[in-house]
């Protein structure tokens, strides 16, 4: 089995926590966390590991002032860019729910030629961005739980409609956390959009 790798990144005087892993020949998917999580929580999730046993790598971060990650008043964009670039990755597929998620929506509109793919799980900040969201890649997985009470179900249907060639998958029962509520259905849903592209 392959560990699960902590790595400490100083960006900008700031120490950035990073977990790291797989096959690193293979598409790597960079991870960010919803507001109440932090990248330990994608490997107790199992994600990471799923990742790993698929033939993928991964990077997960600590935001500043999320996990083991020092607060910082650095721009998240900063902060993947150069996490990025200190593991040679020019680009990859950018996972990020919620709070992540519009950091990744926003990130990957700011950045395209750096995402192969994005993973949009209740993503905040769709409305914010809605004059913009027809450029994301079709390359886009877009997951939400149908009683999603923190971010409007219907924010995803937008984002389906708006993203030509994107994939809507919502689970069923289940509440904004729906990746932490139903981790087999995730683990699947995840697994088979990377393998496809």
């Amino acid at each position: 089995m392959q560990s699960i790798a902590t790595k400490v990144i100083t960006i900008n005087g700031c120490d950035i926590n990073t977990l790291q892993g797989g096959d690193t020949r293979k598409p790597t998917l960079f991870f960010l966390h919803g507001k109440a999580f932090q990248a330990e929580t994608w490997k107790e999730l199992g994600t990471l590991q799923a990742i790993i046993d698929a033939g993928f790598s991964f990077l997960a971060i600590d935001l500043p002032g999320f996990g083991q990650s020092a607060e910082a008043d650095i721009a998240a964009d900063i902060i993947i860019n150069k996490v990025m670039e200190s593991a040679g990755l020019e680009h990859v597929i950018l996972v990020g729910p919620s709070m992540g998620g519009k950091i990744a929506l926003e990130f990957c509109l700011d950045n395209p030629e750096k995402i192969s793919a994005l993973v949009l799980i209740g993503a905040v900040g769709v409305q914010d961005n809605k004059e913009r969201l027809y450029n994301l890649p079709e390359s886009t997985l877009i997951v939400w739980g149908e009683q999603d009470q923190i971010s409007d179900p219907a924010n995803g249907v937008l984002l389906h409609k708006e993203v030509t060639g994107s994939k809507l998958v919502t689970f069923q029962g289940a509440k904004h956390p729906c990746y932490l509520e139903q981790p087999e259905l995730w683990h699947k849903t995840l697994l088979n959009f990377v393998q496809e592209i």
